[in-house]
């Protein structure tokens, strides 16, 4: 590990320094060619593969699952886009997961068959629900996909200098996991309201079982019924999917393009003023407004992937950190990151918040200003900042956040 860290400080001391230029509330950069990312609420490709190869994508990451496709027993949604839909496929929704478990003292424990609770289930005598003495009880709102394909290109020494480039008293946490195409090689974690992942083949293999109850090669077996054993209501030999549909789900999200911003509204007044308090009151010290993805050709995922021309070398603004976390909301679950990331959570991106009516991970807050002041702990600074705001400079930072 010790070996890791330093080649890491070492690839970051060569790495020029960017000096950022504030443009309609977000940041932009003229170093080394890098260019903006296409972003949209559009069913269009990024670039990484045709049109008509993305339009096939879609329609597969959407397509309904069925029984004979490998559907349950145990599921949470018949297709991806039950989950990722607005306002186009790939968004997030207002839909939730269910997570559960124990904390003993010292650690947290995984509820009876694991953390994750299914909500539907093709017989009501295998129901999961939440068991006694599992008093840790988590919602997990449906996040976006688009635009996943910059961020999976985000080198991880990038993330690693974001946090070393952070105070000690907002630092966010780096974990690596595993990527699962890549025999588990390590990488930094990006994916999922824990970083449970690295890698968007990961991702949807992960995906595909838990959320849809669909095994493939590098998810087999089936979930258990709250630690009991589904075998007598699955009617298809493990793996049910050769892996070909979480291959399709991967390049489909790395195939879309950015959320994009209000830029009408960005340009005002307000929101001009608006992105000044932001910055003021130390929100872009986690939400990052901007990141560069790695070079083209820069090989990721642990040699599994490439990053290719549509990808590589792209300025995203995600307004987002991808780390982990403690600002008070923490759900005490535990995935890939240890102990220590108990009570973390993983920034949320910015990057298409108009387009969502739950906030925060749990989706408990339904408004902006409800959502910042639950901020504590890492958080605690710019919340109370938040709250000494006058009228006029708060009504301005909604303005701006509401163009995200």
């Amino acid at each position: 590990m010790k070996v890791f860290w330093t080649a890491c400080i070492a690839t970051l001391a060569s790495i020029p320094l960017m000096f950022p230029t504030l443009t309609n509330g977000r940041t932009s950069f003229a170093q080394n060619g890098a260019t903006s990312a296409p972003a949209g609420f559009a069913n269009e490709t990024n670039g990484l593969v045709s049109q008509n190869v993305f339009d096939k994508d879609r329609a597969v990451f959407a397509e309904k699952e069925a029984a004979d496709d490998g559907l349950g027993p145990l599921y949470n949604a018949e297709s991806c886009a039950d989950c990722h839909s607005n306002p186009i496929v790939g968004a997030g929704s207002q839909i939730s997961e269910l997570r559960a478990g124990s904390y003993n003292g010292k650690e947290f424990v995984d509820h009876p068959g694991g953390s994750l609770i299914n909500d539907r289930a093709v017989d009501p005598s295998i129901q999961e629900r939440i068991m006694d003495g599992n008093e840790v009880r988590a919602l997990r709102m449906s996040l976006s996909t688009l635009g996943d394909g910059f961020v999976e290109a985000i080198a991880d020494e990038t993330l690693i200098g974001i946090a070393q480039g952070q105070s000690q008293d907002v630092r966010g946490q780096v974990i690596t996991v595993p990527v699962l195409e890549a025999g588990n090689a390590l990488r930094v974690g990006r994916f999922g309201w824990k970083n449970q992942h690295a890698s968007l083949e990961s991702f949807s293999a992960d995906a595909y079982l838990n959320e849809m109850g669909v095994t493939s090669p590098f998810m087999p077996f089936e979930n258990t019924s709250n630690g009991r054993s589904v075998q007598d209501y699955d009617g298809m030999q493990d793996p049910e999917n050769d892996g070909a549909d979480v291959r399709v789900f991967a390049r489909f999200m790395r195939s879309t393009k950015a959320p994009p911003a209000n830029d009408n509204l960005l340009a005002t007044a307000d929101a001009q003023a608006g992105s000044q308090i932001f910055d003021r009151i130390g929100c872009q010290s986690c939400h990052v407004r901007s990141i560069v993805t790695a070079p083209v050709g820069t090989s990721i995922n642990g040699g599994a992937f490439v990053v290719p021309p549509a990808l590589g070398n792209k300025v995203i603004h995600p307004f987002g950190d991808y780390l982990l976390h403690d600002v008070g909301t923490g759900d005490g679950v535990v995935q890939n990151g240890g102990a220590s990331t108990r009570n973390q959570i993983r920034t949320a991106p910015l990057w298409g918040l108009r387009a969502r009516s739950h906030l925060m991970h749990d989706g408990e807050s339904l408004t902006l200003a409800d959502a910042i002041d639950r901020h504590k702990n890492q958080g605690a600074t710019s919340a109370r900042s938040f709250r000494q705001l006058n009228d006029l400079e708060r009504k301005q930072l909604l303005v701006f956040l509401s163009a995200l």
